[in-house]
């Protein structure tokens, strides 16, 4: 599985935004990620359907490889979504599949709305209109600065303490891998979250620049648009009954899976998602 760095400019000028680009003979989707991650979230997904898709998976700004922003008041979705229609122009793509894994899922909503004619399908993991307040508070608690790891080890410690109800059966091994997709070795030999820590400042339950005050009013907007929900059964982000609030809601193609042993958020790599994602897109074609 091999990828194109990709280097484009923010939408507003200032920054130097990174993605990965998977080459592939079908249609392009777009697979944006959650608040603290990066690309590396979805290198199973991406081993899964490069070749199939042309696949384009940025670091938001402030994460991985994106320059960080020195205004934290621009890490809110509205700002991402404008360097992802930047993203697309540059590529000169007019229309593709949205793939969003948590604020990523938001994003993909709002672009859905801007720009309907734009997109012909939307996969949505572990988020959807109403996001539950005991989920939010607990990744409030941990986004922030955090002191640098010594090693790998300690990194992978971190990441199971804060995460590890979310997926339960994952052994040390799992852990190390989790670690290498969230965090960075830097330049001092130590190890650091792979995320701006200015991301965390503005981010509240009840500010509208990160959750939009009525998704609802989004979701019925997409009422058309062909969508696979994925959730992780043991979520405290989405409900099953948001779920099933989401598919009454909805007039076309919708389809939503559970994900065994999974909390927020499913990796995408798990056998239940790739097979409900593979079946989304053989429906799509048909």
């Amino acid at each position: 599985m091999t990828y194109a760095d990709h280097g484009y400019r923010s939408a507003d000028g200032r920054l130097d935004l990174y993605a990965r680009i998977y080459e592939g003979e079908g249609r392009p989707l777009l697979l944006m990620h959650g608040l603290t991650r990066n690309s590396g979230d979805f290198e199973a997904l991406a081993g899964h359907l490069s070749g199939k898709y042309k696949l384009i998976v940025p670091d938001q700004r402030g994460r991985g490889r994106s320059d960080h922003d020195p205004d934290p008041k621009n890490y809110t979705p509205a700002i991402y979504v404008e360097d992802m229609f930047a993203l697309l122009d540059g590529l000169a793509i007019d229309r593709m599949g949205l793939i969003g894994t948590s604020m990523g899922g938001l994003m993909a909503m709002m672009m859905a709305t801007m720009q309907p004619e734009r997109f012909d399908s939307l996969i949505l993991n572990d988020i959807g209109p109403a996001v539950d307040a005991a989920g939010l508070a607990r990744i409030q608690s941990y986004v922030g600065a955090l002191a640098p790891f010594d090693s790998w080890q300690k990194a992978a410690d971190h990441c199971r303490s804060v995460h590890g109800d979310s997926f339960p059966d994952y052994s040390a091994q799992d852990w190390q891998v989790f670690a290498r997709h969230v965090c960075e070795q830097r330049a001092d030999g130590r190890i650091y979250m792979a995320y701006d820590p200015a991301i965390s400042e503005g981010l509240s339950g009840t500010d509208p620049t990160v959750v939009p005050p009525d998704l609802w009013a989004i979701w019925d907007q997409l009422s058309a648009l062909p969508v696979l929900v994925i959730r992780g059964a043991l979520s405290d982000i989405l409900s099953a009954a948001t779920v099933a609030e989401m598919k009454l809601r909805h007039s076309g193609i919708f389809a939503a899976v559970d994900i065994p042993s999974r909390g927020h958020t499913p990796m995408l790599g798990e056998p239940e998602a790739l097979a409900a994602i593979d079946r989304f897109h053989a429906e799509l074609a048909n």
